[in-house]
């Protein structure tokens, strides 16, 4: 058999055979990947309640056992009515409701907004007043490392603790982000809906504000419910 034959043939049964174990490789993990990310959808519930806390290393299975502990899931229409896994349909809304001691203590609302360059995904938490919002985290995204990326740090994610989505009037007006520092940019009676904007990420901002505003607009009656203190509201007993 000639040598040129022989080099094809070999090379042509190791890609067949690297294929197969990368198959094989994908499949096995395949569940373990799922895990994965399940656990860190629910880190990211859990951050943005503030249950678990920044920086906080916790195993897998602590996760889990705090979600459960403290997390219910709810879906909702359009009307802010809870339905049965029978009556749902593809438009519903995903919310997830913090429970301590038996008393709601807060509200999840995901988030999956327009960004730069591709959908921003997070969770942000709001008080059981149904206006001020407790927390945020970003555990997706595609914006630029540096300038929109700094959507996922710390110091961004932390301006909207105690910020409102509601104005002084008590109106929905949604959560915005500043074009710079809410501070210098912003009259004093607003500020309390804005947050400081990303440096030389404008347009990252104006999508998240965009997105938000969109979001939280199909969730305000879930939030009107709160603020109207429905005390059954979400009580599954």
């Amino acid at each position: 058999m000639p040598n040129a034959i022989k080099s094809l043939l070999f090379a042509t049964i190791l890609c067949v055979v690297c294929s197969v174990l990368l198959t094989a490789a994908s499949t096995g993990l395949q569940s373990f990947q799922q895990k994965n990310a399940e656990v860190d959808r629910q880190k990211n519930i859990l951050l943005a309640f503030g249950i678990l806390s920044e920086g906080e290393t916790t195993s897998a299975d602590r996760i889990q056992e705090m979600y459960r502990n403290y997390v219910k899931s709810f879906v909702v229409d359009d009307s802010g009515r809870i339905l049965h896994k029978e009556s749902r349909g593809t438009n519903d809304l995903q919310l997830y409701a913090y429970m301590k001691n038996d008393e709601l203590q807060a509200y999840v609302v995901p988030i999956d907004s327009k960004g730069l360059w591709g959908k921003i995904h997070g969770y942000l938490a709001i008080e059981n007043d149904g206006a001020t919002i407790r927390g945020f985290t970003v555990y997706k995204h595609q914006e630029t490392p540096g300038l929109g990326g700094e959507i996922e740090s710390r110091w961004f994610r932390k301006n909207f603790e105690g910020k409102k989505i509601v104005n002084q009037n008590g109106e929905f007006v949604s959560i915005k982000i500043a074009k710079g520092s809410a501070e210098d940019q912003i009259a004093a009676e607003k500020r309390i809906n804005y947050v400081d904007g990303i440096s030389g990420a404008t347009m990252t901002g104006k999508f998240l504000t965009e997105g938000m505003k969109e979001i939280l607009k199909e969730y305000e009656p879930v939030a009107v419910q709160f603020r109207q203190k429905n005390k059954r509201y979400l009580r599954t007993d």
